[in-house]
């Protein structure tokens, strides 16, 4: 259902459920695709990025000269040792003054340019989560019902939540520290190689060996990363799913089978996200002890230079700055690529959804919906969820304006699914659905829509006043006509005796207003959005009969001038239809008036005998 306040139905029905997030940690079915996809959509900020580069390799670079400035520095200081041995000057304190002082401007300039790159970088990560979000929004709008009714609310919602959030974090972190990182080492390679060939091939040999540990461990964890997110996604769906239902697991006393099923499934996360987890945590401890293997080759290579007084004894330090500086870049190389695993994983998520396929919203040269009347025709509809499994066989029926017809029938007969043909929430498959004369899908449907009120057995309400509510129906309504819609439902008076009457908050569950006045509300809502076709959905069965008699009354006031479809399983709240449509097994098996149907002693007389047999 399109969730724009242009195109949406202007009255809900169920209420929504929240869900949980989903964790990190699964590797992408097609990582490269996934990057450039990803690469892609941050194509509009290519601008900012090329700014981020440039800081990056800036603030780098006068990073990475200090500690070469600094062995000036200890050659100074053992040069003057030297020469104060010897009886000559001693340490010359005012040159090693201006290399520190030369070395603090370095830095310095180092770190502001660090701030500006990370200041935009956030910026970026923050532009590009805020985009994501309002998309997926936006296209939960023109997804099909279909889709909703096959995928559970915790896989959906985690897409919008948690895989975002995966998303942006790891763009303000990971991307700056991948650049920084590769703009380290090749800056270090530069000026190790300046200092000596030779010990920078001996300690480049170290990467081989990295290389391939960090390879084995890769290749053993991406299985525990694809199973972690598996079940973990079953987990958040198990608990959203009987949270939502734990008072029937109590009343079926399933508590004993819900945790079994539950430690069940959370075993096999535990499992997968240790071993995961433990093997990407081997990459750090790997990647440290060839590190020290380095600082080893480097000290004895080096010192054997300077005796020889190929280097100086400034460079050996440098040179082991270099090392610990070019360790350190490869570590974090290491890190982002397992971050790179759950960003691309959360980011295929993400495409995947925004990819899925959608509703057609707009048709070239749509019929207007200013002069919608009312007039409903059903021609040979025949319609099935599957092409092998039909509900609606061959359903044709009449409607004219402002008529009130009845849809009644046992459970699967198909009085629902005909309710979601008429809002195109499915095509039929044969057949059509005509308004005015014209075909549905001749309509936008965000057009089409707006033209319904729905009002089902299970109330939706946000959280928010009471007033907010009502106006839900009509985003413009004054205060007036809020309290003009609530007087039309019956709801003005047990409104009025509430704590700060239309402006009290609703809580979460609206749990602190009963379910008839929960009713009563939405009923109001439907009344101030003033729709042309009404769809009433056993809008009075989870009700006492007092408040049956209250909403009913509401409810023929929402009616008046309205095309009305009421679907209901108390045959005594439809006898004043013009038209009561009996459906059997996807077809029309009878239809006519309350009394022409008892006269005919068919098959509604058998339904409506069988609730007052009792009486």
């Amino acid at each position: 259902m399109n969730r724009d306040t242009k195109s949406r139905p202007k009255v809900f029905g169920g209420r929504g459920q929240g869900g949980v997030s989903m964790g990190n940690g699964e590797k992408a079915k097609d990582l490269k695709g996934t990057l450039r996809k990803l690469l892609a959509y941050m194509g509009k900020y290519r601008i900012h990025l090329i700014f981020v580069v440039i800081m990056a390799i800036g603030g780098t670079a006068f990073g990475i000269i200090g500690p070469r400035i600094l062995g000036n520095a200890t050659t100074e200081i053992f040069n003057g040792l030297l020469r104060q041995i010897s009886g000559g000057s001693g340490i010359d304190f005012d040159v090693i003054a201006r290399i520190l002082l030369q070395v603090l401007v370095l830095y310095i300039i180092s770190a502001i340019l660090s701030f500006v790159m990370g200041f935009i970088m956030t910026g970026i990560a923050n532009r590009i989560t805020y985009r994501m979000r309002r998309e997926i929004s936006e296209k939960i709008g023109r997804m099909p019902m279909n889709y909703f009714e096959t995928k559970s609310t915790g896989d959906v919602l985690s897409r919008v939540t948690n895989d975002v959030d995966t998303l942006g974090n790891s763009l303000n972190q990971s991307a700056t520290q991948l650049i920084t990182s590769i703009a380290m080492i090749v800056g270090v390679v530069i000026m190790m190689l300046t200092i000596s060939p030779l010990m920078t091939i001996i300690a480049l040999l170290m990467l081989p060996l990295s290389a391939a540990f960090i390879s084995v461990i890769m290749k053993k964890s991406q299985k525990y990363f694809r199973d972690q997110q598996e079940y973990l996604g079953k987990v958040n769906g198990q608990v959203e799913e009987v949270y939502s239902g734990h008072d029937i697991v109590r009343v079926f006393n399933k508590e004993k089978s819900v945790i079994e099923t539950f430690e069940e499934t959370n075993k096999v996360l535990y499992n997968s996200a240790w071993r995961s987890q433990f093997l990407s945590g081997l990459m750090m401890p790997v990647m440290m002890f060839v590190g020290n293997l380095g600082y080893v080759a480097v000290v004895i290579i080096g010192g054997y230079l300077a005796i020889r007084n190929a280097i100086q004894v400034g460079d050996i330090q440098a040179f082991i700055q270099y090392v610990r500086s070019f360790t350190q870049p490869m570590q974090q190389v290491a890190q982002v690529a397992n971050l790179l695993q759950s960003t691309a994983a959360a980011a295929e998520r993400v495409f995947a959804f925004l990819e899925e396929a959608e509703e057609e919203q707009t048709v070239d040269n749509p019929v207007s919906v200013d002069e919608i009347h009312g007039n409903v025709v059903f021609d040979h509809v025949r319609f099935g969820y599957s092409l092998d499994k039909v509900i609606i066989h061959d359903f044709s029926a009449s409607v004219k304006e402002g008529e009130k017809i009845a849809i009644v029938g046992p459970t699967g007969a198909g009085k629902t699914t005909l309710v979601k043909l008429i809002m195109r929430f499915y095509d039929v498959n044969q057949g059509a659905v005509l308004i005015d004369g014209n075909n549905i899908k001749a309509f936008n449907r965000g057009d089409l829509r707006q033209n319904f009120g729905m009002v089902l057995q299970d109330t939706w309400l946000f959280h928010g006043t009471i007033r907010e509510n009502i106006r839900y129906g009509k985003l413009t309504a004054t205060d007036e006509e809020v309290i003009e819609a609530a007087k039309a439902a019956h709801a003005h008076h047990f409104i009025q005796t509430l704590p700060k009457g239309y402006d009290m908050e609703l809580n979460e569950e609206a749990s602190n207003v009963s379910q008839g006045q929960k009713q009563l509300l939405t009923i109001a809502r439907a009344i101030l959005a003033d729709p042309k076709i009404l769809i009433l959905d056993e809008a009075t069965s989870s009700v006492d009969t007092r408040t049956e008699i209250r909403i009913q009354k509401a409810m023929d006031n929402l009616m008046q001038g309205r095309t009305s479809f009421v679907i209901a399983h108390r045959l005594s709240t439809i006898r004043d239809a013009d038209t009561i449509l009996v459906m059997r097994d996807g077809d029309i098996v009878e239809q006519g008036s309350h009394a022409v149907l008892l006269g005919q002693n068919g098959f509604y007389a058998a339904l409506y005998n069988s609730q007052f047999e009792g009486a």
